[in-house]
């Protein structure tokens, strides 16, 4: 099951990146039409670098090849974006418009030493994934933020509840001890919390209420 999620979602992923790009190739297009020498530049900044590849595998000064090409680009970019500026268009506008700035919504990183990872916003949906299918949707509302302890009786009743202490008090307890428990979820050496009891003792409340603690803490 796990697996046919992330499979959705990354089919997901590549429809919103085919998306950015089809959409950026329209922009390109009406502004070539509108200002031809965009165009013009960028078939240049294309021909020159194959040029200047070609330069370097045949031996024709190395190190002067590249410093022409890095000036070269360096000139036409900077052209283009004054170009840009000067008809009122962002500097952005000819890139792809990725949702997610990190991934270009591919759902993964890339670091420096070449090591690949997912990216916080596909863990964020595979997250809301699982809360949903948890019923857990409603976290805005049921958090511990919104908890109402006066809610519960603050009377000793042994015989009626089996406590030898106040269902407000218990239940001030149990806060506590999720409380502590997601402060303590990532230290491998603290003992999980089991839930048990009768159908219709609203288990689930609990678990909505230290899983929402968890999320906002991530």
């Amino acid at each position: 099951m796990a697996n046919e999620v992330l499979n959705s979602l990354l089919k997901e992923y590549e429809q919103k990146k085919l998306k950015a790009e089809m959409d950026l190739d329209r922009r390109k297009q009406n502004l070539y039409q509108l200002i031809p020498r965009l165009e013009e530049i960028d078939n240049e900044l294309n021909n020159f670098a194959i040029n200047t590849a070609k330069n370097i595998l045949n031996n024709s000064s190395y190190s002067s090849t590249v410093e022409n090409l890095k000036q070269r680009i360096s000139d036409l970019k900077k052209e283009k974006e004054l170009i840009l500026l000067q008809n009122h268009y962002s500097l952005d506008y000819l890139k792809p418009f990725y949702e997610c700035k990190v991934c270009n919504d591919t759902g993964f990183v890339t670091d420096n030493n070449y090591n690949t990872t997912m990216c916080n916003c596909l863990k964020q949906k595979l997250l809301d994934v699982a809360i949903n299918k948890s019923n857990m949707f409603n976290l805005n509302k049921e958090n511990f933020n919104n908890f109402n302890e006066l809610l519960f009786s603050d009377e000793v009743d042994l015989a009626k509840y089996r406590f030898n202490i106040s269902p407000r008090k218990n239940i001030s307890n149990i806060k506590t001890k999720c409380i502590e428990f997601v402060d303590n979820f990532d230290n491998p050496d603290y003992k999980n919390l089991l839930f048990v009891g009768s159908t219709g003792l609203r288990k689930n409340i609990y678990v909505k209420l230290y899983c929402c603690r968890i999320i906002k803490k991530r």
